[in-house]
């Protein structure tokens, strides 16, 4: 059946249905396989806070949206181009994000009254004609499964489950993607199940065919390799790109890793992941509270180890106590907190960046430490071998924020040769004739890290004050006074030792858009749009937070209005008014959705039109 083709630039694809349809299943193999393209890829996983919400429901809808391309694919997407909804409910909550004129497939065995009275539908939007301005497939999916696996003996439940296979099927179809790396998948994940196996592979294939011999789908969409820099690539997740930052940390370091976590949404990732590396000398400990899972991990870092946490915010809030503790006892430690919606629970399956003030500030006492932000998935790996560099170099715990966006979601990540990273490897006290607990290294600050067990070593830590060299309790006042300033001095001097912030565009002007963290993406797609359309700006993205790198002073008073979009209500904002004192102009966003860049775009036009008019 003859069909048009037709090439695009890029997609973006959301696949929406109840928590059990399989949605973030079939998002992460459409991008699987759109990496394997060749195709730049980024991901955001959408899914409710329940661990199985009532089916049908509006606030049950989980989704999984895809954007591939052949460029500059650094966001999710603004709008959705293509929707796979397998109820009502799922194409109510994600309409109002659909383009104009996109694509809507639908399975219509989800729009029955009672599924339709869910979605608070007065009549069925499939047949009412409120969808006319899009491109709409309605599909009774499980219908055509049974077709496809008919005379097959298998289970109702089984062949009811397989519809977000088909549905895959379609859109490899529509977009040219190959099946075989997901048939390679179905087979590996279902080993052993021959009758799973046998039902999903046919239902891909049944909806590759089906889209293909079916008259209405009269045009499949091409999208070309991307040009990306030689190497060998991967997709992979922020969270997964943490575990292998530790892992390959700990192996540059040459010294055994410790992770001690408790499982958090939306962190719990990281350690499921570490817990699949034990070839590697890895050790794990999933502790009973967060608490637990600091402790263990500052004691695995007296032991020599290169020791981690991982978490998100209310978790955090549980381990200050523990981080003073690390910050005292002067031991090298990597903390992650993958950020979530607050405060308390808030949402806990939604992204935000609010817990840069309690990075900073939320400890008793004067405790300073390290704080970095990773930009996107793929530099979660480089930021978290970076946090074990300052940590093992000038023994101190050391934070690194990302957030439920980028932990979770997906892009290519050229691996690195071992050769390209840095050494690691951290010099251990070994002379008993020279060493005192809290001798300071004149060009770091940090303490000497001396092995427990090691004979001449013996040496006190804890949570009292030690005094300076020799290591004893102390409650000297002016003891104390040496102790915090050291201490702070100590982490203040490793602005000589990151690099300093780099500046796209002119060196001075009116607008700076300066982003941290996961606002990096839809920051720069702005940026780069307004720029190739003729505007007047510039861009600057920070990923060393405390301390800041040593010629952002100059870049901010280089410029007579300073723009900061961040998911919370301005707390990169507030520390950047009271470090420099310049105003800043904040874009706050707490939906618990990441920015569009559209939405950056628009407030960057305002101000530059204000500057016109």
């Amino acid at each position: 059946m003859s069909k048009t083709v037709e090439n695009l630039d890029e997609v973006t694809v959301r696949f929406a249905g109840d928590s059990g349809d399989g949605m973030q299943l079939i998002g992460t193999q459409l991008s699987d396989t759109s990496g394997f393209a060749g195709n730049e890829v980024n991901t955001f996983p959408d899914y409710p806070s329940e661990i199985r919400a009532p089916e049908g429901t509006l606030y049950g809808v989980s989704a999984f949206q895809v954007h591939f391309g052949t460029k500059n694919i650094k966001t999710t997407g603004d709008f959705i181009d293509v929707l796979v909804a397998m109820n009502a409910s799922s194409l109510k909550v994600n309409l109002p994000n659909l383009r104009e004129h996109g694509v809507i497939i639908v399975n219509t065995g989800g729009f029955d009254e009672k599924n339709l009275k869910l979605a608070a539908y007065s009549s069925n939007p499939l047949e009412n004609g409120s969808l006319e301005k899009y491109q709409v497939f309605a599909i009774d999916m499980f219908d055509e499964i049974k077709k496809e696996l008919d005379g097959l003996n298998l289970n109702p439940k089984l062949i009811k489950r397989t519809k977000n296979i088909f549905a895959l099927g379609i859109v490899y179809w529509m977009f040219d993607r190959p099946i075989e790396p997901s048939v390679a998948w179905i087979n590996k994940k279902f080993k052993g199940k021959d009758e799973i196996v046998l039902a999903n592979v046919k239902v891909l294939k049944a909806g590759w065919n089906f889209a293909q011999k079916n008259p209405v789908f009269k045009k499949q969409y091409q999208i070309k390799r991307a040009s990306l820099e030689p190497g060998k690539y991967r997709n992979i997740t922020g969270n997964q790109a943490v575990a292998l930052g530790l892992v390959v940390a700990s192996r540059k370091a040459n010294i055994p890793l410790f992770l001690g976590s408790y499982p958090i949404t939306p962190a719990s990732e990281i350690l499921h992941a570490i817990s699949g590396y034990k070839k590697y000398g890895v050790k794990h400990l999933q502790a009973e509270d967060e608490i637990a899972g600091i402790t263990s991990a500052i004691g695995a870092a007296f032991g020599g180890y290169l020791a981690a946490t991982t978490t998100s915010g209310p978790g955090l809030s549980l381990k200050t106590e523990a981080i003073g503790l690390a910050i005292i006892t002067e031991l090298p430690l990597v903390i992650v907190n993958v950020q979530r919606a607050g405060p308390s629970t808030g949402l806990p399956t939604k992204p935000e960046q609010g817990d840069l003030l309690q990075a900073m500030y939320g400890r008793h006492g004067e405790a300073p430490m390290p704080v970095l932000a990773a930009a996107s998935a793929s530099d979660c790996f480089n930021m978290t071998v970076e946090a074990a560099r300052l940590a093992l170099k000038y023994m101190t715990p050391v934070i690194l924020l990302t957030d439920g966006y980028i932990g979770q979601a997906t892009e290519p990540w050229k691996i690195p040769g071992m050769e390209e990273l840095p050494d690691l490897t951290p010099e251990f006290a070994k002379d008993p004739a020279a060493f005192a607990p809290y001798k300071r290294d004149p060009d770091t600050l940090s303490r000497p890290w001396a092995i427990p067990g090691t004979q001449g070593l013996e040496h006190r830590i804890g949570g009292l004050e030690k005094a300076d060299v020799t290591g004893h309790v102390s409650h000297d006042p002016m003891n104390h006074q040496k102790m915090v300033e050291l201490r702070k001095e100590k982490i203040e001097g490793i602005v000589n030792d990151i690099p300093e912030l780099e500046l796209t565009g002119d060196k001075e002007g009116d607008l700076l858009v300066l982003s941290w963290g996961s606002t990096y993406g839809a920051a720069k797609t702005a940026y780069d749009k307004l720029i190739d359309e003729g505007h007047k700006l510039s861009f600057a993205h920070l990923k060393y937070i405390h301390p800041f790198p040593k010629n952002l002073g100059e870049i901010l008073f280089s410029f007579k209005r300073i723009l900061i979009p961040e998911m919370n209500m301005g707390q990169l904002k507030t520390i950047i008014q009271s470090t420099y004192l310049v105003p800043v102009i904040g874009m706050n966003k707490v939906q618990g959705k990441p920015f569009k860049a559209i939405e950056i775009e628009e407030k960057i036009l305002e101000l530059l039109n204000q500057k016109e008019s």
